[in-house]
C-alpha cells in the first residue's frame, strides 16, 4: 500500500541512498518496506507526518527553504524520533547535522522535496 503513512519517506530514503551513497550501502539501508523494522517504520510515518505538517502550516512558504534547511528539518525530527523510540540509540542514530556524511544530508534533503512534491 504505497499511502501508508512513513512509505513515502522511506521510498525516498533508499532512492537518496541509491542515489547519493559512494559505494555500497549497507543492506538496512535500502531494505524495503516491507521488511524494515517497526520501529524504524514508525519513525518514518512520524518524522513524514511532521514534514507534511509543517508544509500545510508554511502554507507554501517553505519552498523558500535552502536544500540545507530541508534536510536539517529532516534530521532534527529523526533524531527526536530515535529519542523516543530506542532508550540508548547509538551515537550515530543522533548524529548532528554537521557530523552527518554530505550523503545523507543530500538524501535528507531529497525526503522533504519528494514529501514536498506530493502534489
Amino acid at each position: 500500500m504505497t499511502n501508508e503513512p512513513g512509505r513515502r519517506f522511506r521510498d525516498a530514503w533508499i532512492a537518496g541512498v541509491r542515489k547519493r551513497h559512494p559505494g555500497e550501502p549497507k543492506p538496512g539501508y535500502v531494505t524495503p518496506w516491507e521488511d524494515t523494522p517497526a520501529w524504524e517504520r514508525e519513525a518514518a510515518a512520524a518524522v513524514e507526518g511532521q514534514v507534511e505538517a509543517f508544509l500545510d502550516v508554511s502554507e507554501g512558504h517553505a519552498e523558500k527553504l535552502t536544500r540545507e534547511q530541508k534536510g536539517r528539518f529532516v534530521a532534527t525530527c529523526w533524531i527526536a524520533q530515535i529519542h523516543r523510540l530506542i532508550p540508548d540509540p547509538k551515537p550515530g542514530y543522533v548524529a548532528d547535522w554537521a557530523e552527518l556524511p554530505d550523503w545523507q544530508r543530500e538524501t535528507d534533503a531529497d525526503i522533504f522535496e519528494a514529501l514536498e512534491a506530493r502534489g
